[in-house]
């Protein structure tokens, strides 16, 4: 198995922090991960991506040119990625941020209100942890619990943070109906 995902969005959506959440996460699962981000000079509002590539064997190389999953926060990272995805790749995408997605009738298109849901909860910062609890949900690659492990591990001694980051990646992966439930 070798699943290569690309995080895209605006420097401060949180893209870097949900892609590297997602390699720890693999890596709490024993996986073999590589984690390449990737930021334009204006890092607030610029633009921002990072592949992550999680295998059972080891990885020859952290570019991910066809990812299967893309998980885009905004418009233009809709934009600039969708063509780059593998046929038959599904992406799952920020829909309170990204009102249309060019048409490719060779992916699966997962709209999710990322940003409505993590102001529901009371931080809207949080829209990239519901989407990621989202992604992890759609996919089955990795376990709710690493996930959640990775973000205790990554953001210890922020209590505040790590808890609302739990329940946000909590309420991204019991909101939306796709995909298994694999505890």
């Amino acid at each position: 198995m070798l699943v290569k995902i690309l995080f895209a969005g605006a420097g401060g959506q949180g893209v870097l922090t949900a892609g590297n959440i997602l390699a720890n996460a693999a890596m709490v699962e024993e996986f073999y991960v590589t984690y390449l981000p990737s930021y334009g000079a204006a890092v607030r509002g610029g633009t921002a991506n990072c592949t992550i590539c999680i295998s059972d064997e080891e990885i020859a190389s952290p570019v991910a040119s066809s990812p299967d999953f893309i998980v885009a926060l905004n418009s233009p990272s809709v934009n600039a990625f969708i063509n780059r995805l593998e046929p038959g790749g599904q992406m799952i995408y920020n829909s309170s941020l990204i009102g249309s997605v060019p048409y490719r009738g060779d992916v699966d298109l997962f709209p999710v209100p990322a940003n409505t849901v993590a102001s529901e909860i009371g931080n809207e910062r949080a829209a990239n942890m519901v989407i990621l609890g989202s992604f992890i949900k759609l996919t089955n690659i990795l376990k709710i619990d690493s996930v959640k492990k990775s973000i205790e591990y990554m953001m210890s001694g922020k209590k505040k943070l790590v808890d609302i980051s739990k329940k946000a990646v909590d309420e991204g992966y019991q909101r939306f109906p796709f995909g298994s439930d694999r505890e």
